[in-house]
């Protein structure tokens, strides 16, 4: 695929592995349910979004929730690393956007939560690995049509471009605060976390269109961490719990 397909890399920002589940197999992803049939179990490199992605663009996804060595898609070379075989794609470069920019793909950072805010001298340091980085309040945490607006620009971005483009969307309507999305809740919870998940997926349907159109793509579709609602008296994310830990992935073509 390098060099000769669209990549997007989407990252639904806080998205717990049960709530995933639990949406899809109730038919209440209508649009994700088109390319994942099920999510599948893994588990995140961090367990909030600096860490995760940090490990993100260097190759490390979220690993297979079962035992063994699990070979990676992508890397960056590194002397004694046990997950690049011959199937890895592995790149000279200090991360896996400056590798996809190397063969020739247009590296493009759609941001979302505050890690991806310029505006803060830790805000520029992931979207800075990119070669066009966009964010702004509205596609922000507190904005209410964050999604919609994100795939807007990342549908303008891909009929724009002539390259083939490594697109990067960190989709932040998911993270706290939530509670906007179901009409009446008063606070966050599982049920305002999942309410967001379907606001989400009735956005998406543009992105994997123009995608299609330019084709073919490879598409990822992952979580970085999950986050709690007073699981085993938790709450939030940055801390060793299983619904943090445990993420939702999918791969597909388009």
């Amino acid at each position: 695929m390098i060099g000769t397909e669209d990549v997007l890399f989407l990252v639904i920002d806080t998205l717990r592995y049960d709530a995933a589940c639990e949406e899809l197999a109730a038919g209440r992803l209508p649009t994700l349910a088109r390319f994942i049939p099920k999510w599948e179990m893994r588990h995140t490199p961090g367990s909030f979004t600096y860490a995760a992605h940090q490990a993100f663009f260097a190759g490390f996804l979220p690993t297979p929730a079962v035992p063994g060595y699990h070979p990676r898609l992508f890397a960056t070379r590194f002397s004694g690393s046990e997950t690049t075989t011959s199937k890895t794609m592995v790149f000279d470069a200090p991360d896996i956007v400056h590798g996809f920019e190397e063969r020739g793909h247009r590296t493009i950072c759609i941001g979302g939560v505050g890690f991806f805010n310029p505006e803060s001298p830790l805000g520029r340091v992931l979207p800075g690995y990119f070669q066009e980085a966009h964010w702004s309040p509205a596609m922000g945490v507190t904005g209410l049509d964050s999604t919609r607006l994100q795939v807007e620009l990342a549908v303008e971005r891909l009929t724009t471009i002539h390259e083939r483009a490594f697109l990067f969307i960190n989709v932040s309507a998911l993270h706290q605060p939530n509670k906007h999305y179901l009409p009446g809740a008063i606070g966050d919870s599982r049920s305002t976390h999942a309410a967001a998940l379907r606001y989400v997926d009735s956005q998406l349907g543009p992105l994997f269109a123009a995608l299609k159109q330019r084709g073919p793509a490879f598409c990822i579709v992952c979580s970085d961490h999950g986050t709690c609602y007073n699981d085993d008296g938790y709450t939030g994310h940055r801390l060793a719990h299983p619904a943090v830990w445990t993420v939702p992935y999918a791969e597909f073509s388009l």
